[in-house]
């Protein structure tokens, strides 16, 4: 048979080096799963049940391979539910190319069936998006959606007409501008480093100062060696966007935990007390957890110009790679031979870990959401890919886990959708068929995407599930008391029997209710052949609280109990022992807004009826 358009499409992709392509076959498209089925000994076709979990899944497999995630749908209703992992791929910086399909190109904008306009659907979403005219525009609207979608870091996508799919490569003649062979499947990823005398300008800046925090983010991976060196000469300690958890090990001297929502009490520590403050690859957005504006002298370690600046106000931008730019600034720093700032750090992250520890080591009934956490972080191999999700598991697994030297890290960060962890462990699977991949959501998020566990078996991918089952959507219940003073509504979720559900299956399933067997079943679950998935139970009451808790907070969650929170005293109970254990273990946490807290949750001010409002 001759050569046809989506045959050329394949190929092409292949000359790109992409391997692997998540999607659905669908009659708007199926000219190009035929091109998938002939070439199927060059890329891999891996079936998913819904096409929001493919685009995550190429979102997943992009991150952590740093190359070209691939995913395709029908026209209509496909390309639609491709939208929000297209959204996660352009919000993350990670290179995704769709395919979808088009209705026939004589039929465009007559109302046909799916006949919705992806290219124009899908363009708000992406960095580039067209329509692929012709066998003879292939070539360059390819290449141009692939070096488009790596040089730029986010998705793109092609729109393909049913009739042209499967057009032969011959049956049409290019214009007579477009000459044949002009474009080739060829992107160099650049490294810059910013001139010298920025360089020196930023060395300058960290002249005399003694209390120098380092905040780092995705941008940092692959330079984990020189930013501990650049600590190291400033006496510095690494403050860890949650997507830039894994650029250093959480075991580092310099590590102090992450910040945000879910970060630790000295990260938030040492961004309050510091006098100067060195970005390296990050652009986190809580802006109440940076340095008050005007505290600290800044330098920001950024490869695209305009994200400089955007968050804190910088002194010395350099536009460069992260680890080259550390390194080329490495030896003109000052040494920092004041290392109390650091040692301070320090001392508070090991009374942090502690901390953790005991969270993680209770024996009580029913079992905290932080014992499983803990376990798993032990127990994970050496090389292991851990894929989270949006909702109270980030909180467990930014304090919980402590990711060693080897390990990878992501989860949907600045999009922060549910749903994203079994996709993303699915495509990371897919790009490393011999390395461990665990999956760590919630029983919300897993709920919206459970025929994807039939992906694990369909395709052999020996994903491991840990699932926290508390039957309600926990972080939407805390933000509803702790942000807005509501008593929480609409959360609950009917139960479950996920390890049941994961028999049906043909997945292992497992279920832990007994912290004191947490570890065991978790070390035998992990070490099984093949997909499996582990259920744990776990207390809905426990908190997830910032450290320390904010006066504003904490006065909303009072509002909260009073104006009727359901199950309110077992509620209170879980604030006020977490907060006990924090005065505990890092006494810096027991600020006045804790103090008054505890002091009204002990003798029960919550019971009073709320004062009238003028």
């Amino acid at each position: 048979m001759p050569e046809t358009l989506s045959d050329a499409v394949v190929g092409r992709l292949v000359a790109w080096g992409v391997d692997t392509i998540f999607g659905i076959p669908g009659d708007g498209i199926n000219g190009f799963v035929e091109a998938l089925r002939k070439a199927d000994e060059r890329m891999r076709f891996v079936h998913v049940r819904h096409e929001e979990v493919g685009a995550l899944a190429a979102v997943g497999y992009a991150k952590f391979t740093g190359r070209l995630g691939a995913c395709f749908a029908t026209s209509g209703p496909g390309a639609a539910h491709l939208i929000n992992g297209l959204l996660d791929a352009k919000m993350d910086q990670a290179p995704v190319l769709a395919i979808t399909g088009l209705t026939y190109h004589d039929l465009i904008g007559t109302a046909n069936l799916q006949g919705v306009d992806s290219d124009r659907l899908l363009a708000p979403f992406c960095v580039y998006s067209e329509r692929i005219m012709g066998p003879a525009h292939v070539e360059s609207a390819v290449d141009e959606a692939c070096r488009r979608a790596l040089g730029l870091r986010g998705p793109a996508h092609l729109a393909i007409p049913i009739d042209f799919q499967s057009m032969p490569m011959d049956g049409t003649k290019a214009s007579a501008e477009n000459v044949p062979g002009h474009s080739a499947p060829y992107f160099e990823r650049p490294v810059r480093t910013p001139e010298r005398s920025r360089l020196e300008a930023a060395a300058k800046l960290f002249s005399g100062k003694r209390k120098i925090a380092i905040l780092a983010g995705a941008g940092a991976r692959g330079a984990g060696d020189a930013l501990e060196a650049v600590a190291e000469r400033l006496g510095a300690p690494i403050i860890k966007a949650m997507l830039g958890k894994d650029c250093v090990p959480d075991d580092s001297p310099y590590a102090i935990g992450g910040t945000g929502h879910t970060g630790s009490l000295p990260a938030k520590l040492a961004m309050e007390e510091c006098d100067a403050l060195l970005i390296v690859g990050s652009t986190m957005p809580f802006l109440q957890w940076y340095p008050r504006p005007g505290q600290a002298a800044c330098v920001q370690i950024d490869d695209r110009p305009e994200r400089i600046g955007m968050r804190y106000p910088v002194d010395v931008g350099l536009a460069g790679d992260a680890g080259a730019t550390l390194r080329a600034l490495l030896p003109m720093l000052p040494w920092n031979e004041d290392l109390s700032f650091l040692e301070a750090a320090q001392r508070r992250m090991a009374g942090w870990w502690k901390l953790m520890g005991e969270r993680g080591s209770r024996q009580v009934r029913p079992m905290k959401p932080q014992v499983p956490a803990w376990q798993l972080s032990t127990l994970l191999a050496d090389d292991a890919i851990l894929c989270g999700d949006a909702g109270t598991v980030a909180y467990w697994i930014n304090r919980q886990v402590m990711l060693r030297r080897g390990q990878r890290f992501s989860f949907s960060g600045t999009n922060c959708t549910m749903a994203a962890g079994l996709a993303y462990a699915i495509g990371a699977q897919a790009a490393f068929p011999g390395r461990q991949v665990v999956a760590f959501v919630g029983d919300g998020a897993l709920t919206m995407q459970l025929g994807d566990l039939l992906t694990l078996v369909q395709h052999r991918l020996p994903v491991k599930v840990v699932v926290l089952k508390n039957d309600t959507l926990a972080l939407e219940r805390w933000e509803q008391m702790m942000y807005l003073g509501n008593p929480e509504y609409g959360n609950g979720l009917i139960g479950c029997d996920f390890a049941g559900l994961a028999a049906a299956c043909g997945i292992l399933g497992v279920r832990i209710v007994d912290p004191a067997r947490c570890r065991e079943q978790l070390r035998d679950a992990l070490a099984s052949e093949g997909p499996a998935l582990i259920e744990c139970v776990v207390d809905p009451n426990e908190p997830a609280l910032e450290s320390p808790i904010p006066g504003e907070h904490a006065e909303r969650f009072l509002e909260a109990l009073r104006r009727g929170e359901p199950d309110r005293d077992a509620v209170a109970a879980g604030v006020l022992d977490s907060l006990r254990q924090e005065e505990r273990t890092v006494p810096e946490a027991a600020r006045g807004p804790t103090r008054k807290l505890m002091r009204q949750l002990e003798g029960k001010k919550y019971e009073q009826p709320m004062e009238k409002r003028q």
